[in-house]
């Protein structure tokens, strides 16, 4: 089955002519998953290897990583139960800041990915992030900051899981535009990534 066309119509944005695409492929005995599998996911990878060699940018992955979403939701009550869930990630803005649109962004190329996405939104306590990752079983924290002042909130978010007993039982990652991996280390996180595609690396590397 060629799937060029549907990996295409993803680098071009182009829901329409991905849509399309899927469903004459199904049509002519293409499954759901074979779909996924073949297009969208080589797709996303080829967008995250552009985005990295600084040939596209943030607004291209996110009308790409839209229009893998799109799909798969078309897809998804085909799939009956047919994709695996690479697991649970809680991914949040810290509390004082109030910028999303990098976590946004690391939660669509998660969720393409084959995790399963808590997005819990901007300006949220330490122990939010606690209670939410004890609710969904989660194995990954995703903590996202884009101001400097507002980084000491994922030092209390790591003592918070430390405080509540359950630091053993999840990985916490770290970035945005101030945050390095030297910080990371700082404050006992277990990842850093510089940017959404390297998130999701980094939680495929975790797990």
């Amino acid at each position: 089955m060629d799937y060029q066309p549907i990996i295409k119509a993803v680098l071009n944005g182009d829901d329409d002519a991905a849509l399309e695409y899927a469903q004459d492929i199904m049509a002519i005995g293409a499954a759901p998953l074979e779909i996924i599998d073949g297009g969208l996911l080589p797709a996303m990878a080829q967008v995250g290897r552009l985005f990295k060699e600084g040939e596209i940018y943030v607004p291209e992955v996110m009308m790409a990583a839209a229009v893998v979403s799109g799909v798969i939701a078309r897809l998804k009550p085909l799939l009956a139960g047919e994709i695996s869930n690479k697991g649970t990630v809680v991914l949040g803005t810290v509390k004082g800041d109030l910028h999303d649109i990098g976590k946004n962004l690391v939660a669509l190329l998660l969720e393409n990915n084959g995790f399963e996405v808590i997005d819990l939104g901007a300006d949220i306590e330490p122990q939010a992030f606690v209670e939410a990752a004890a609710r969904h079983g989660a194995k990954i924290v995703g903590l996202s900051a884009l101001l400097t002042t507002t980084m000491p909130q994922m030092a209390k978010t790591v003592r918070a899981f430390e405080e509540s007993g359950s630091r053993e039982k999840v990985k916490i990652i770290i970035g945005g535009a101030p945050v390095t991996e030297m910080y990371a280390k700082e404050i006992a996180a277990d990842g850093y990534a510089e940017d959404a595609v390297g998130a999701v690396e980094l939680c495929h590397s975790l797990l």
